[in-house]
């Protein structure tokens, strides 16, 4: 869409030098640091139930066995996995702050509908990597946990007991993976829908490719999931339906550029 006279001289009255750029991004970095730390200090003192929160799916799995606890072999390893813990916390309660800093930096340099263009975006990137998250928690890690489970092997006269003893650090590290992982992957809709925005991407070349699509979501599916059949396929369900809604959306956007298109050309020829 044609920028208005509007829009060129809204643009042009937010141009600055580069020098007050600069203390603008620092601001705007200041201000995320702080809500980072902020978030951080307080996921660091609850650190041990939102542990225990994650722990949930296989301390379901171990219910009434002798192995119903985790380890840790180092001094120092619960420390620090708490201080992970905190970590992760903070950065995932703090990035609506941090997101709306980076936002406010940025959105001065776009255009109008631009701006309104791209804050649908914004705002569902985090509830897809909250769907992610989610799906990880109470649907594949149960079923992924059981399946590894089943590798224990009891001892014999003659032979010696297999036992999951499942280690603080390793645990949610593992957990931490396939959040990140199903999360990050769980942002199709959204990458597929901006670069339809920027005219990158077509929807008739999205269908057109959808079986390499599904070929590199199984590639994908069989490098981030841990190595068993029903964590690949429950990561390959979700990525293929939303590539499909990937494709409705990218067809939604150029109907809507098409209607403003034919529109603008109506006022012209008016």
């Amino acid at each position: 869409m044609t920028p208005t006279p509007e829009d060129e001289a809204a643009m042009e009255a937010s141009k600055a030098p580069l020098l007050d750029h600069l203390i603008e991004l620092r601001k705007r970095l200041i201000i995320s640091l702080i809500a980072f730390f902020a978030c951080f200090l307080v996921c660091f003192f609850l650190a041990e139930p939102i542990y225990g929160f994650l722990t949930q799916p296989l301390a379901a799995a171990l219910k009434g066995q002798p192995n119903d606890h985790l380890i840790y072999t180092a001094l120092y390893e619960t420390f620090f996995t708490y201080v992970k813990v905190g970590m992760f916390g903070g950065l995932c309660l703090a990035f609506p702050v941090i997101a709306w800093q980076l936002w406010m930096f940025v959105a001065p340099g776009l255009y109008r509908n631009e701006r309104r263009a791209f804050l649908p975006f914004l705002f569902a990137s985090p509830v897809l990597f909250i769907i992610g998250a989610a799906f990880v928690l109470y649907v594949m890690l149960p079923y992924a946990i059981r399946f590894f489970l089943g590798f224990e092997t009891p001892g014999g006269p003659n032979a010696l007991g297999i036992q999951l003893q499942a280690r603080v650090s390793e645990y949610l590290d593992f957990v931490m993976t396939l959040i990140i992982a199903f999360g990050l992957t769980f942002q199709m809709p959204v990458l597929l829908s901006l670069l339809g925005r920027a005219g990158l991407v077509s929807s008739t070349q999205l269908r057109s490719m959808r079986r390499y699509a599904i070929v590199g979501i199984v590639i994908v599916a069989a490098i981030v999931t841990p190595p068993d059949a029903f964590s690949m396929i429950s990561l390959m369900i979700p990525l293929i339906a939303l590539y499909e809604i990937s494709i409705w959306c990218v067809r939604l956007i150029e109907k809507k550029r098409a209607q403003a298109d034919a529109a603008a050309a109506a006022g012209q020829t008016a």
